[in-house]
């Protein structure tokens, strides 16, 4: 009964912690980092208590969610690897980077300017997403989608640019099209000239409001992101 009564309570903290990650990410997000760690529970569903016990510090809890967040991108190249041609992999990884950590920008401004980043945990994190990075790189690079002078900092620096021009821009879909005309620079002369498929066939942005679509592994392409996407389209439609 007591191995299963700790199960029990090991399981419910990994819900916790994970509530709590996510409620911390849409805080911080939507917020700001000033958010405190009471509003952060308020929103995952548990005590404050709770929350100090997994993350002492915002700092930690910080860390926390951005670990989860390289981890994301992390499982996101792996998957593209395994499903896509070397180019369409690359190119929509750098498409899932900007797009998501647009909406981590508050908590990337923390970690660029904090000089006592990286920590133990998140060095790791970022290891491996670099090590991603750079498979992926190379590997478009051998197949002659991606300009050989092309480096893993300069992908790096040119994403990061890609998130701050995303982040500036009110019009979501021109500021996607601004993001692409930037990638695009990374092609060789010969992928540009034959005009091949910037998103990969199962990735895109909304028809309406211009917001990145998720990977889907099976079924039809979304066109919206939802439903009020998809009713304000429809209503133009009818209009016209």
């Amino acid at each position: 009964m007591t191995s299963v009564t700790n199960g029990g309570d090991r399981a419910d903290a990994r819900r916790n912690r994970a509530k709590m990650l996510s409620a911390a990410g849409e805080a911080f997000a939507q917020q700001g980092l000033d958010v405190p760690l009471g509003e952060i529970a308020r929103r995952a569903g548990v005590g404050a208590g709770t929350v100090y016990r997994h993350f002492p510090t915002k700092q930690a809890l910080l860390e926390a969610v951005f670990v989860q967040h390289l981890e994301e991108l992390v499982a996101s190249g792996e998957q593209r690897m395994a499903r896509f041609a070397p180019a369409q992999a690359f190119f929509g990884f750098l498409l899932d980077v900007v797009q998501k950590s647009d909406l981590r920008g508050h908590i990337c401004d923390v970690i660029a300017e904090d000089a006592s980043w990286p920590r133990p945990m998140l060095r790791a994190s970022v290891q491996r997403f670099r090590q991603v990075l750079t498979a992926l790189l190379h590997a478009a690079q051998r197949a002659g989608g991606v300009r050989a002078d092309i480096g893993p900092d300069d992908v790096v620096s040119i994403t990061a640019g890609c998130v701050s021009m995303l982040a500036a821009r009110r019009d979501r879909a021109a500021g996607h099209r601004l993001v692409q005309l930037v990638l695009d620079g990374l092609r060789t002369p010969a992928a540009v000239t034959e005009q091949l498929a910037f998103r990969d066939s199962a990735v895109g942005v909304c028809a309406d409001c211009g917001a990145r679509l998720p990977l889907q592994a099976t079924g039809r392409p979304a066109r919206y992101c939802g439903a009020t996407c998809r009713q304000r389209a429809r209503r133009r439609r009818l209009a016209g």
